[in-house]
């Protein structure tokens, strides 16, 4: 810890760094931070920096408020976007957050993927994570955003603005050491994916999160609102988060995924982690899908699972093998499809992590795989094929996480109940406010 320590202090000199933000998320995946001096850093570094709990939504209450924030040296980056700052650089340093007689706090989303994955190398595994987010850019048209190109699916257009706030993020990425595999137009309008390499999950959930506000820094910088909401706008595609993921042999680093004689190439252990994450897929949809518009995406005809089954080509499965090529066997990885960009990525992995190794330790196996469409099945033919569906709304997301103790298990007590409580909150705001097409729709008909 001292090198490291020292090496963050060299660098930070060197670089003209004179303001460090040190940064964790709340319960909900929104990034927090308090910044410091570089006169600072080191003390920061030694000992932590101690702050208000009680004032983060979910963390303390105001008789237990203090907590303190522990540096995470491997994390520690300078932004690229204040290098012409004149009044200095600025670096940031993710941070797990600990309770004042030095325990890890419960409530803490990164620590709740620690859990998990502890879990897994006790198990022999490591998991591995490859989300590819989705997002949306708009500009300002008046008193309405609306989307800001009319481009598709790998569009291409070298004069195009979007194609130039894709170019600046991908270098603002890079220059954060996140490196970006590819950057191109996704399906709708104003739809863009940036997909960036296969890490460890609690490094991918941290470069998830440097992500999204790295994305929405440089979208404002080019006069644009970069967002990550789900469905923002009716009748097109919405916004996914799908995550590619693969179990490594602890001791050996390789893969534990590739079976050549095994169904898709698939090994006994990655057959049961798939069992695992769709028999508590209903409930990882609370988390992983974890707002009300989440469930506008959920719906047939727009590129979204909603069917409750496996496959290898079907995009319309909620987990898909995707293809290997020869002599790659490594890559063999599985990819789950319903996770948003809106979720808090740390809470997302440690549940679908969970969820799988509690397919691995019960041994359990997936229902055939599906190659037909399933949006174009009758519910007769569904339940004949055992093919389940996702909850339609937040609420049933919620009851679901309620009746599922490994998933619930997976959050802990204290994240679980601070989240159940604030999303119920939230349906029931959404359930009783009158919307525009309500008014629309009834105000001269009834």
């Amino acid at each position: 810890m001292e090198d490291k320590a020292h090496a963050i202090i060299e660098t930070a000199r060197a670089e003209g760094v004179k303001f460090i933000d040190l940064q964790f998320t709340d319960i909900f995946g929104a990034t927090k931070s308090v910044t410091i001096q570089d006169v600072g850093l080191e003390d920061a570094l030694e000992r932590g920096v101690w702050f208000d709990g009680s004032s983060i939504q979910g963390f303390a209450r105001i008789e237990e408020s203090d907590m303190f924030l522990r540096p995470d040296p491997i994390t520690f980056r300078v932004l690229p976007w204040t290098l012409d700052d004149p009044l200095g650089r600025r670096a940031r340093i993710i941070c797990d957050v600990y309770n004042p007689d030095g325990t890890p706090f419960e409530g803490d989303p990164r620590y709740a993927l620690k859990r998990a994955i502890a879990h897994a190398e006790k198990l022999g595994y490591v998991y591995n994570t490859g989300p590819e987010l989705e997002f949306f850019l708009f500009r300002e048209n008046g008193r309405e955003a609306v989307p800001h190109d009319v481009g598709g699916y790998f569009d291409f257009s070298p004069g195009d603005e979007a194609q130039r706030v894709r170019s600046d993020i991908t270098r603002a990425l890079l220059a954060l050491r996140i490196h970006v595999e590819m950057a191109h137009h996704e399906v709708a309008i104003g739809q863009h994916e940036i997909d960036f390499r296969y890490e460890q999950a609690l490094h991918a959930a941290d470069n998830s999160v440097t992500f999204k506000y790295t994305v929405k820094g440089i979208a404002a910088k080019h006069g644009l609102i970069a967002t990550f909401m789900p469905k923002p706008v009716f009748g097109i595609n919405g916004s996914g988060m799908h995550v590619h993921q693969s179990l490594m042999d602890r001791q050996t680093g390789e893969t534990r995924m590739y079976d050549p004689s095994g169904v898709f190439n698939l090994s006994a252990v990655a057959r049961q982690f798939v069992a695992g994450q769709l028999a508590h897929a209903r409930a990882l949809a609370a988390v992983v899908a974890p707002t009300v518009n989440s469930y506008k995406r959920l719906t047939p005809g727009y590129e979204a699972p909603v069917y409750v089954c496996w496959a290898q080509r079907n995009r319309s499965a909620l987990v898909r093998v995707p293809r290997h090529s020869p002599g790659r066997e490594t890559s063999t990885r599985v990819e789950l499809r319903f996770p948003d960009p809106s979720c808090n990525p740390y809470l997302a992995f440690a549940v679908m992590l969970e969820a799988g190794l509690d397919g691995i330790e019960r041994g359990l196996e997936p229902p055939p795989p599906v190659s037909d469409d399933v949006f174009h099945w009758t519910s007769a033919e569904r339940e004949a094929n055992g093919v389940g569906v996702l909850p339609g709304t937040l609420e049933e997301a919620l009851d679901a996480l309620a009746a599922d103790d490994i998933v619930r298990k997976a959050l802990g007590d204290h994240i679980y109940n601070v989240y159940e409580r604030a999303k119920r909150m939230e349906w029931d705001e959404y359930r009783i406010h009158v919307t525009s097409w309500e008014i629309k729709r009834y105000m001269h008909t009834v």
